[in-house]
């Protein structure tokens, strides 16, 4: 007989206890609260160093029957590698938290190499996958085998999440095979995320989601027996974020059936999950119809849930909302639901009005407007802040599109019926330009002070401008733009109103434009007003001065004056710095030892493209306070979330950005692509730099500081942090990355009148375009070019730039001219790769987009280059083989 033991092969975790996991083992619960990203208690405590008082919501995980703890630090405000190994360290002290095993949890590697040191038994890690290729999904493997830890791997890989029941069994059995045959893993020790998404969105993509897991689930598990499954069980539910009581029976309903297919864990709040026989009937049949996508045909299912889901409270919440305010009269009601934006009865209140006024139209221009008045009154006293008068335009929309059918109803039996002389605005971001924020904005802000707005777009031509305005009698037309060349279009504008002789006031706003060149370029060309507008909380004063008959003359005068004087002093201003010769400036360059100089040499020389690029990931770059003042709402992040003045709206904002977040990163809304490239550079002249592509040569031009500079201070150029040497073998980068797939959400939110989430999208898609360029710039600082692989900087010293190397954009003031983005493009591939493309005043679109080279000297830094002279302008022009017109033009604002 032989005296072989034969261990099962079954799944081995541990904390101080074991935990095995045997085919009769039912459903194992992983604790989801000790994750600042699922709890505000636990990120609040873990935010406020107060990791003993954290390790209660672990306890009370256990407690409550987790039998897993998934542990996740993943926040912009914290340093994760810190949080993670204090909080693991402290917990392994607690015996009746250590007992179970932990599920370290990050969405960055380093954070679960750091955790991997600290745990005892064994664990899992949560997560690694294809998304970034085969040879680093390898290298995290072996590192966490290393370590002797289990293995979730998400359902993710080069091309992005899978979200159909095809793709991630795909997925699952490629990672499979390369765990199994390369690294050498356990079956056993494989656990599968196929990607739980939600449902109920309303989008009907969305509708099959649980249906495609449960069912990938059943074929991973038959396809690979011995390994496991596993699921962030509450993303299936983010449509009802709020509704406890809801939420808690989709989770129970979708775990029931999930389960049964073969799902072996997943991570849940094990303190509130509902018996799935007491979920109560018709509460559980809806559920069923949405989860299984049954009886949904035209989102049906989805619709009856939500309604079911309105007329429940969610359980467990003491607080009562206070709807005294419900008991008012109507007009009372419509004031209060606009003034704090309040949607929930907008319809019934609405018809109830129209019900009681004689005419649609006498609703509009009696409650709502009295009600847009008092909000108008309270903005312009900042007594309320923008997010809030956007959300009271969605209210007001909301009842506009209401009385909308009745109106016009009205109109079709009664031609003669007027819509009443409501004043209109037209405005456009001009001709080459795709920035629209700060202009829709502002057309909100006008519309909730009883404007009619008429919002052409982005990108729209002088004439088509012009011909709109005329033909609906505008009377007042506004500009934006955010690029320099739109300057010179807003000039070409006013200069074809002044020829069509048109009588309309012309505003001027955007993030390039200013009160100095409104007044020396802009208004000379038009005679019948031109205005500069700082923010949209100014828009309401100027467009009411100039639609009053009374105080226009007035106000237009006062204008005209002031901006005379700007250009008066502008053209006799006596020059305050001093200029060098670009001859000068060219020999007093940053002085480097090039002979002993070692240029570091990237991982790889050509491009290397980056396809859906981890959204997750790219939160915690985040900087929020250009945020903020995309919102008019001033401070540094986070201070001004505890702000006397703003801190309250200020909070709710962020609260708002980041459910809004939620949402974007579970359901994957947006798409995060790139491409990175590194090239053999030299300098080969005073500025510029010729760069080695594919056997050919690609010259970038710089241009240089000419301003007297103090002693021993150099003229720089960017071009001076480039070796001379063909023995150094410098390299120079660059990179393009783009958020792509905003426009099919901003549609939902415009068909919802809903201008506080679309600006909302619009302000995160821009801000997570510059996480994802400060993101870019860590890997190559740290992999793939690799000069700063030992670097360690929060996100806050990244916002402040502590980094070696510099990143300069072309367009920007380290390198002004917009024109040598095409020779970026050029080089990357960039449309290619990205879907980038460039207008003709050369802005990008999508226009959550950014782009730059990479120089990785030391003494590289951020300049502007400031104001140049005509001789460096002709030396430009001839090494781009422009003309002098075609320079000047793209130059023109720097140009002495």
């Amino acid at each position: 007989m032989s005296n072989t033991i034969y261990i099962k092969p079954y799944l081995r975790l541990s904390g101080l206890e074991p935990l095995t996991i045997r085919p009769e083992t039912n459903f194992v619960n992983v604790g989801e609260r000790t994750n600042v990203t699922g709890s505000k208690k636990f990120a609040r405590l873990i935010r406020e160093n107060k990791y003993e008082e954290a390790l209660s919501v672990a306890r009370q995980q256990v407690e409550n029957g987790a039998q897993i703890l998934d542990v996740n630090m993943d926040d912009a405000l914290l340093d994760g590698i810190k949080a993670m190994t204090t909080f693991l360290n402290l917990l392994q002290s607690e015996p009746d938290i250590a007992k179970i095993p932990v599920m370290i949890d990050s969405s960055k590697f380093e954070i679960i190499e750091a955790g991997l040191k600290c745990v005892q038994g064994k664990c899992i890690v949560n997560s690694i996958s294809l998304k970034e290729g085969e040879e680093k999904f390898i290298q995290q493997a072996y590192i966490c085998q290393a370590f002797g830890a289990a293995v979730i791997v998400m359902a993710f890989d080069e091309v992005g999440q899978a979200d159909t029941k095809e793709r991630k069994v795909q997925i699952c059995k490629r990672a499979y095979d390369i765990l199994v045959e390369q690294v050498g893993f356990n079956p056993q020790d494989i656990i599968f995320d196929p990607n739980i998404f939600a449902v109920a969105t309303g989008i009907e993509e969305h509708n099959n989601y649980a249906v495609d897991f449960i069912e990938a689930t059943r074929e991973i598990k038959a396809l690979m027996p011995l390994t496991k499954v596993s699921g962030g069980v509450s993303n299936v539910s983010f449509s009802f974020r709020g509704n406890d009581h809801v939420r808690e029976a989709i989770h129970s309903v979708f775990l029931y059936h999930a389960i049964k297919a073969g799902m072996d864990m997943g991570i849940v709040n094990a303190g509130q999950l509902v018996v799935y026989d007491e979920i109560e009937p018709r509460l559980r049949e809806l559920c069923e119809d949405v989860l299984l996508n049954r009886n949904n045909e035209n989102n049906e299912a989805t619709e009856q849930l939500i309604i079911f889901a309105e007329t429940v409270k969610a359980k467990g919440k003491e607080t009562v909302k206070d709807e005294a305010w419900r008991n008012a009269d109507v007009e009372d009601r419509l004031k209060h639901a606009l003034i704090n934006g309040i949607t929930e009865y907008i319809d019934a209140d609405t018809e109830e009005a129209r019900l009681k006024y004689n005419k649609p139209l006498e609703v509009i221009e009696g409650p709502l407007m009295a009600g847009m008045n008092v909000v108008g009154d309270l903005f312009g006293a900042g007594k309320m802040f923008l997010p809030q008068v956007v959300k009271s335009a969605r209210v007001m929309k909301k009842s506009v599109a209401w009385l909308t059918p009745f109106i016009e109803e009205e109109k079709r039996a009664n031609p003669a019926a007027q819509s009443g002389n409501v004043p209109t605005i037209l405005l456009a971001t001009v001709k080459g330009d795709v920035h629209d924020i700060g202009k829709n904005i502002v057309g909100v802000v006008l519309g909730c002070n009883g404007y009619n707005i008429k919002d052409m777009g982005v990108m729209v031509p002088a004439d088509k401008i012009l011909d709109e305005a005329e033909k609906i009698n505008a009377d007042i037309i506004g500009l934006s733009g955010l690029i320099t060349p739109s300057l010179d279009e807003m000039v070409h504008i006013a200069h074809e109103m002044k020829r069509r002789n048109m009588k309309q006031p012309l505003l001027i706003g955007g993030a390039t434009t200013s009160r100095m060149h409104t007044a020396v370029k802009i208004a000379p060309q038009y005679g019948n007003g031109v205005v500069h507008v700082l923010d949209a909380s100014r828009s309401v004063t100027v467009a009411g001065s100039l639609l009053s008959k009374e105080q226009k003359p007035a106000f237009l005068n006062n204008i005209t004056e002031e901006y005379k004087k700007l250009k008066d002093n502008f053209e006799n201003k006596k020059p305050v710095k001093q200029y060098l010769s670009y001859a000068e400036a060219a020999a007093n360059h940053v002085k480097t030892d090039w002979e002993n100089y070692v240029a570091p040499q990237p991982t790889f020389t050509g491009t290397k493209q980056l396809d859906n690029f981890s959204l997750a990931e790219l939160r915690s770059y985040i900087d929020w306070k250009p945020f903020f003042i995309a919102w008019e709402m001033h401070g540094n992040f986070p201070d001004i979330l505890t702000d006397k003045v703003v801190g309250k709206e200020a909070t709710k904002l962020y609260n708002d950005a980041n459910a809004l977040l939620d949402r974007i990163v579970n359901e994957s809304w947006l798409t995060a692509s790139g491409v990175v490239g590194f090239w053999p550079a030299i300098r080969v002249g005073s500025d510029t730099i010729a760069v080695e592509d594919n056997g050919g040569e690609v010259k970038l031009e710089s241009l240089r500081q000419q301003v007297k500079k103090a002693e021993g201070q150099p003229n720089l150029s960017l071009a001076d942090f480039i070796s001379p040497l063909q023995t150094t073998k410098d390299h120079i980068g660059a990179f393009a990355v783009t958020i792509k797939g905003i426009e099919q959400h901003i549609k939902n939110f415009e068909a919802q009148h809903d201008d506080y989430n679309k600006i909302m999208l619009q302000a995160l898609c821009d801000r997570l375009a510059e996480a994802f360029a400060e993101c870019l710039h860590e890997k190559v600082r740290k992999e793939y070019w690799g000069y700063a692989n030992d670097e360690t900087l929060s996100n806050e010293e990244l916002i402040k730039e502590k980094y070696t190397g510099i990143r300069p954009a072309p367009g920007y003031p380290a390198c002004p001219d917009h024109t040598e983005k095409y020779k970026l493009f050029g080089l990357l591939q960039a449309t290619e790769k990205t879907g980038i493309s460039l207008t003709e005043s050369l802005a990008m679109y999508p226009a959550a987009s950014v782009c730059g080279w990479y120089f990785s000297h030391p003494q590289s830094q951020y300049f502007g280059v400031g104001k140049i002279s005509r001789d460096q302008l002709e030396d430009y022009a001839t090494r781009k083989n422009m003309t002098l017109e075609e320079a000047e033009r793209w130059l023109r604002p720097i140009l002495d």
